[in-house]
């Protein structure tokens, strides 16, 4: 790992990237996909958290600012900034931990399909999907990475999730602790059966320790999809009454679900 004092002052992260920073495990070989200015990466080597990281990024002007903010802080044999799509920068083994943040959990899910043999040895997962973040989930639970942690936070406003999954070689334990994690009668016996796809929508752990930022960003959630129903039912598209009853549908589960939980309200109309 990086001894500090051979280096400068770590950067100064938002409380997004700090966060993100503390799930990344002492002595990770780390790579930061969708680096920006490489802050994440520089910030770990100069703490001496990670022995080394790929810094990844699709566009020339965040390489060449990642770059410079690598060789300020004189960590160039320590963090390697490479121009690329996605994963591709990496070679297979070449690291056990990914992140990535700052981009849609679709976009997230295209990079981690297209990873391939590159996701060999990758034993961790820290993911910050702004959006989808259910097709996130899925994809985790279909290729055997256990979520092991999953936080919410504020930040100028906005609501952040932060997910992190650790890879489980065996099958059979994948399976057992991916149902154990997506247990459909986890409200039981408020709600016999939660619906896998509301799992996923809303977080397994995140349900079983609902902070006030979980409520605050489904009811954020519920009156965007009512904004939604609302125009749906204005539409004289052919398909969109159906389309409004099936939103309807879904703000009634999850309004039913925030019910159930601590904090939540009791009843809705």
């Amino acid at each position: 790992m990086t001894d500090r004092k051979e280096t400068g002052a770590a950067p100064k992260l938002s409380r997004r990237l700090t966060a993100l920073a503390e799930r990344v495990s002492p002595g990770a070989r780390l790579a930061d996909i969708g680096t920006d200015h490489a802050l994440l990466p520089v910030y770990l080597a100069l703490e001496g958290t990670i022995e080394y990281a790929v810094a990844g990024d699709i566009h020339a002007g965040p390489v060449n600012a990642a770059r410079r903010q690598v060789a300020q802080a004189g960590l160039e044999t320590v963090v390697d900034v490479r121009l690329g799509d996605g994963m591709s920068v990496l070679r297979p083994g070449e690291v056990d931990t990914v992140a990535i943040a700052g981009m849609g959990g679709s976009l997230m899910v295209r990079i981690l399909e297209q990873a391939g043999e590159r996701l060999n040895g990758v034993e961790t997962l820290v993911l910050s999907p702004h959006v989808a973040e259910d097709a996130v989930r899925r994809w985790l639970s279909e290729h055997r990475y256990v979520l092991d942690d999953e936080l919410l936070l504020e930040e100028d406003g906005v609501i952040y999730t932060l997910l992190r999954a650790t890879y489980e070689r065996s099958p059979e334990k994948a399976r057992e602790l991916d149902a154990r994690l997506y247990d459909e009668r986890l409200l039981a016996p408020a709600i016999e059966r939660m619906p896998r796809s509301l799992l996923y929508e809303m977080g397994p752990l995140l349900l079983r320790s609902p902070s006030g930022d979980f409520h605050r960003k489904w009811e954020q959630e519920i009156a965007k999809r009512e904004r939604v129903i609302l125009q749906l039912k204005h539409s004289a598209a052919p398909e969109a009454a159906e389309k409004a009853r099936e939103w309807e549908e879904d703000v009634k589960e999850i309004r039913e679900v925030l019910a159930c939980l601590p904090g939540g309200k009791r009843s809705f109309n």
